[in-house]
C-alpha cells in the first residue's frame, strides 16, 4: 500500500471515528432523556443510569394537561406548519426566477436578498418589536408566524437557487419548444425535479423554527399563546418554586424534541439527496 493510500486510509477512519462517536453520544443522551422522563424525581437522582423499573406516563399526564404542553404543542404546530407553507409559496418562485431569469439587476437582487443571513436576530429585536406593536402584532400568532416567513425567507431563497441553477436547461429549453409558457415550465417541468431540494428546506426550515426560543419571547407575552420552547422555559422558571419537577421536565423536553426527530427519521432520504444535489451548483 502506498504512503498516500495510507495517509488517505487514517484520514477517512478518523473522520468515521469522529462522526461515530458523535453519533453514538448524540443517541445515547437522547435515549436517556427519554427513560429519564418515565422515572419518578426521586428515582432521577437515586439511580439516574438505570432503566425505570415502573415507567411513570403520568409525567406525560401531568407535564401535557397541568402543564399546559397539549396548548403549547397546538400553537408550535399552527405556527411553524403555516410558516413553512407560506416560506415555501414565497421562496420557491422567488428562487426560480433568481436562478433561472436573465434580467437586470438579477445577480444585485440575489446576493440583496442572501446577505439576509449575515444579519443576527438580536440586532432585530427593537426594531422587530417596534413595528409588531405599530401593527398591533404583539403577543399574536399572526405576528410571531409574519416574523418566523419574513426571517427565513433569505436563507430559503439562498438554497434553492442552488437547486434551480444545478437542474438540467435542456429540459427547460424544450418545454419552451413545445409551446410551454413560462409559468407551465416552472409548473410543470422545474418544479418536480426540484422537489428533494424543496423537502430539504421545509425539513430544515420546520427544525429550526420549532426549535426557535428568542424571538418567540420577544414577541409572546400571554401564556396561553405559548410556543413549545416558552412552555420549556416556563416550566424551568416555575421549578425554581415548586422544588423541581425534574422528571416532567424530562417529559416536555421529549414531547420538543419526539415531531422533529420523526419528521427527520421520515424524510432524512429525501433530505440528503437534497443536499447532495444542491452542491452541484
Amino acid at each position: 500500500m502506498r504512503s498516500s493510500q495510507i495517509v488517505s486510509f487514517l484520514k477517512r477512519s478518523a473522520s468515521y471515528l469522529v462522526v461515530g462517536f458523535w453519533s453514538i453520544f448524540s443517541v445515547f443522551f437522547v435515549l436517556w432523556i427519554i427513560l429519564a422522563s418515565l422515572k419518578k424525581t426521586r428515582d432521577l437522582f437515586g439511580s439516574p443510569w438505570s432503566l425505570p423499573d415502573n415507567p411513570v406516563f403520568g409525567n406525560y399526564v401531568k407535564t401535557w394537561i397541568s402543564n399546559r404542553f397539549g396548548d403549547y404543542f397546538l400553537n408550535s404546530f399552527i405556527v411553524v406548519n403555516v410558516s413553512v407553507v407560506s416560506i415555501l409559496l414565497v421562496s420557491v418562485p422567488a428562487a426560480y426566477v433568481l436562478s433561472r431569469g436573465n434580467f437586470r439587476g438579477q445577480r444585485a437582487l440575489s446576493n440583496f436578498i442572501a446577505s439576509g443571513m449575515g444579519v443576527p436576530f438580536p440586532l432585530l429585536f427593537v426594531p422587530l418589536f417596534v413595528i409588531m406593536a405599530t401593527l398591533r402584532l404583539i403577543d399574536t400568532l399572526t405576528g410571531l408566524t409574519i416574523v418566523y416567513v419574513a426571517l427565513s425567507i433569505p436563507f430559503t431563497i439562498y438554497v434553492l437557487e442552488g437547486f434551480f441553477s444545478s437542474l438540467p436547461s435542456e429540459l427547460e429549453s424544450a418545454a419552451i419548444m413545445d409551446g410551454c409558457t413560462d409559468f407551465e415550465v416552472f409548473r410543470w417541468v422545474m418544479l418536480p425535479l426540484a422537489a428533494p431540494g424543496i423537502a430539504t428546506v421545509a425539513i430544515l426550515n420546520f427544525i429550526g423554527l420549532w426549535n426557535e426560543y428568542q424571538l418567540s419571547l420577544v414577541l409572546i407575552n400571554s401564556p396561553e399563546k405559548r410556543t413549545l420552547s416558552l412552555g420549556i422555559y416556563s416550566l424551568i422558571t416555575s421549578m425554581q418554586y415548586s422544588g423541581g419537577d425534574w422528571a416532567g421536565l424530562f417529559a416536555g423536553v421529549t414531547i420538543v424534541m419526539v415531531p422533529t426527530i420523526a419528521l427527520f427519521i421520515a424524510l432524512s432520504e429525501k433530505m440528503i439527496s437534497g443536499i447532495t444535489m444542491g452542491g452541484v451548483k
